[in-house]
């Protein structure tokens, strides 16, 4: 039997849904222990390593693996999931030299504090970062912070979207969720979709449809536990302006070495 396999999770699964996806397809039975090792938001998708039996016990071992990703920053929106399946803030559109981005980017490589999300896992005195949220307690809080390693960041290309192009799009993709009715498994009810939706309505309706956004999409190579939810905020704030996470894509898991005056390279990578 293999030791893990890695799955590619598509927008809209968990990372569980994918898991039992895939044991379902190879009809492995029940009592076989699956586990993924590093997880994926629903609106993300990507490489999602899954250990197999006996690997399980080994998960620890697979928890600081390097990633590399492509995300897309859309800027002028924010929100408080900071990817397109939170509540909304809005602000003036805004357009970029891709050099300014560019420089921008590169101030950001190295060892850097990321705050966590207000809605991940991430457990803060018995309790998960988004159920403080929910519940209106942030404010007796400190919101933890993660130290990573941001190896290399490249803007890989920028476009211009107009209003009712992002719409279509955001709403489209959270869609792709499956209803979720057990409470305890969904963040405030099914994801607060009905909230969501009519924030994203509300979107549209206030602006002139041909209104354009600007959207960057960028390559990112990071030690684990790295949010690029969190990153692509910190980044539209360095450029004066609010963005969130419009896509997210995994594309690379493993072990990655920075070295001087080539970069860097993948000294191992599950596949």
């Amino acid at each position: 039997m293999k030791r893990y396999v890695v799955l590619n999770k598509e927008i809209g699964q968990t990372p569980l849904s994918c898991m039992e996806a895939w044991r379902e397809k190879n009809n492995l039975a029940p009592d076989i222990s699956l586990t993924y090792a590093g997880r994926l938001d629903p609106m993300a998708s990507g490489k999602l390593l899954v250990l197999i039996g006996e690997e399980c016990k080994k998960k620890e071992t697979y928890l600081h693996l390097d990633k590399e990703y492509e995300f897309e920053i859309l800027f002028g929106l924010a929100s408080d999931t900071q990817d397109v399946l939170g509540r909304l803030t809005t602000s003036d559109p805004i357009l970029f030299d891709t050099r300014v981005i560019t420089q921008t980017l590169q101030t950001l490589v190295g060892n850097i504090a990321l705050p966590y999300p207000h809605f991940s896992s991430k457990t803060v005195q018995g309790k998960p970062l988004h159920t403080w949220t929910l519940e209106n307690k942030l404010d007796e809080i400190t919101i933890p912070t993660q130290t990573s390693i941001i190896y290399a960041l490249k803007l890989l290309e920028t476009h211009i979207q107009t209003r009712k192009e992002v719409y279509d799009y955001t709403t489209k993709k959270i869609e792709t969720i499956p209803p979720v009715t057990e409470l305890r498994k969904a963040l405030g009810n099914d994801f607060r979709r009905e909230d969501v939706r009519a924030d994203w309505n509300q979107f549209l309706a206030e602006g002139n449809k041909t209104d354009p956004f600007y959207r960057a999409k960028i390559q990112c190579i990071a030690s684990s536990g790295t949010y690029m939810r969190s990153l692509a905020a910190l980044i539209a704030a360095r450029l004066g302006t609010t963005g969130l996470a419009y896509s997210i894509h995994r594309t690379k898991i493993g072990t990655y070495k920075k070295i001087p005056i080539i970069g860097g390279l993948w000294t191992s990578m599950y596949t």
